[in-house]
């Protein structure tokens, strides 16, 4: 072999020496960033907000009783008549009131109950129903509802089945807000782990939206709503 040939191996061969070495500080650069990369913490937000219901239901159910069907629907007549004439007196809509199909038993036809003989063959529930926008009208005439049981009529107020209900229905209107506060509260979150860590809060990698929740905010006030969030978030994080 020449001195020319042993030249040029010589010098083709440091340049691929060189580049190897090149290719892999490159390589070992890009693995360290790209695990630098991955680094990631996942947080919490939680936002909370309480809302008055904007819609009421307000059952008024009643029972009556008596040996004669025909009487039993006079009676039915009757109350419900005094019932709606009581609502209507104190404000509340007609067309905010609706009367349910009446439920009437024959306690003689049943075949059960052993054979004691009842006191009244018939007997009857019947429901009047408000449904209303006006809420502090409604909560109002709730607390006059005695006025009723002086008149003779019989309420229900310990069934389940005449338990009001308080709906908020402006979930849509109030949901960017909440996630905006939730998403803000989350990344407080992260960036306080960071900094703690020694490291630079990145960009979002995934985020998530938890179910929104609607409940009252304590038994004594059903009309308020409490309605809750959490959003979950996972930002990247880097030295």
């Amino acid at each position: 072999m020449t001195t020319q040939s042993k030249s040029a191996a010589f010098i083709l061969g440091a340049f691929l020496c060189t580049g190897l070495i090149v290719l892999g500080i490159q390589v070992s650069h890009s693995v360290i960033e790209y695990r630098q990369f991955e680094r990631s913490v996942t947080v919490k937000g939680l936002s909370e907000q309480e809302y008055p219901a904007d819609i009421v239901i307000w059952p008024i159910q009643y029972t009556v009783a008596d040996n004669s069907l025909e009487a039993l629907y006079d009676a039915i007549e009757r109350n419900t008549t005094l019932i709606s004439d009581f609502l209507q007196q104190r404000g509340i809509a007609p067309s905010d009131i609706s009367v349910s199909a009446t439920a009437i038993t024959d306690k003689s036809a049943q075949q059960y109950g052993g054979n004691a003989t009842p006191t009244f063959r018939f007997s009857a529930v019947q429901t009047v129903t408000v449904y209303s926008r006006d809420i502090d009208l409604v909560r109002n005439v709730m607390g006059q509802l005695t006025e009723l049981g002086k008149k003779g009529i019989v309420l229900n107020q310990n069934n389940y089945q005449a338990n009001v209900e308080y709906i908020f229905t402006r979930l849509n209107d109030v949901k960017p807000v909440m996630i905006e506060e939730a998403t803000r509260k989350a990344r407080e979150v992260a960036e306080k782990f960071a900094k703690d860590s020694n490291s630079v809060l990145g960009k979002i990698k995934r985020a998530s939206q938890g179910q929104f929740s609607i409940s009252a905010r304590d038994r004594n006030n059903p009309h308020i709503k409490k309605l809750r969030v959490v959003s979950t978030v996972e930002y990247y994080l880097s030295d």
